[in-house]
């Protein structure tokens, strides 16, 4: 009875193992000899700027890590095989510290509390062995954190995501290294926003009035924008009360007890869910408006 189970799990397998064979020959996919420690390519944005990461991911396998197996105070290739690559689309700052956009070898200099964190103009290397220091772009260090539980596998990650900044973040064994990456709306957004209000056909005035306001940026631009939105979109209740938001900030009140009063009248006639909705929001807006301690 083993016998026949065995026989029928063999057979199993190499049916599979064809499956895949005939699949991938099928869409033309090369034959891949996996790698011992798997290549990674990771890809975000933040606002417009694309930053993307490719490394390799080796495993812990129970070994000492930092401090034995990859020394304390030694150039390490951040990863293994090929030198981890990084790749920014824009200027950003890591951890304050400015980087023309473009492609970099990233290493790192491991330390008991303290990393340093390197980049280099792309060499194509293989590990870390022809690293030199004259071709450093960027060195500062950063204070590691400990895990409170063990990572296995050689993790690089981009967290904790906003408007216009994010988290890299090295991690293995307990050890963390977080590394704030920033950008400059101003500088990578505004310009290619700018010029798409200058097109053709149908211009994103509110998605650009609503940039310019979340991101605390031009509060008069933001105006004029939500003002021309308004007049593609007449009496739009969403519109009007996002305008009363602006002129708000911007410090006309009346203004935007104005346009807060049109988007209450609106909301009146729009369906069940729309009206609970914006009813909420204007009535509490109006509130605000119109007691001096609840303006600002």
């Amino acid at each position: 009875m083993q016998q026949i189970a065995r026989t029928n799990w063999l057979y199993l397998v190499v049916i599979l193992f064809t499956s895949i064979q005939s699949s991938r020959a099928q869409n033309n996919e090369p034959f891949i000899i996996p790698r011992t420690n798997t290549q990674s390519t990771i890809k975000q944005n933040i606002a417009s700027t694309s930053i993307q990461i490719t490394y390799n991911r080796p495993n812990k396998r129970g070994r000492v890590l930092f401090g034995d197996l990859i020394p304390y105070g030694k150039i390490w290739r951040t990863g293994s095989e090929e030198a981890t690559k990084i790749y920014f689309s824009t200027p950003v700052k890591l951890a304050g510290h400015p980087v023309d956009s473009g492609t970099y070898e990233l290493f790192t200099i491991p330390g008991p509390a303290e990393w340093e964190i390197i980049l280099q103009a792309p060499s194509h290397q293989w590990g870390s062995y022809r690293y030199q220091m004259a071709n450093d772009v960027l060195r500062f260090k950063i204070q590691t954190t400990e895990l409170a539980e063990p990572v296995e596998t050689f993790t690089i990650s981009l967290d904790d995501i906003g408007p216009d900044h994010g988290m890299l973040h090295l991690t293995w064994d307990r050890v963390c290294l977080p590394i704030p990456i920033w950008v400059d709306l101003k500088m990578t957004v505004v310009p290619g926003l700018e010029q798409l209000l200058t097109s053709e056909g149908r211009r994103p005035y509110f998605q650009a009035a609503m940039f310019y306001y979340e991101n605390d940026l031009d509060i008069d631009r933001a105006a004029e924008l939500m003002a021309m939105a308004l007049d593609q979109n007449p009496g739009h209740l969403g519109m009007l009360y996002r305008q009363a938001l602006i002129l708000k900030r911007k410090g006309d009140l009346a203004g935007a007890i104005h346009s807060a009063e049109q988007s209450l009248a609106a909301a009146q006639k729009a369906d069940e869910e729309l009206q609970r909705e914006y009813i909420r929001l204007n009535t509490l807006l109006l509130e605000a408006l119109r007691d001096p301690a609840h303006r600002q």
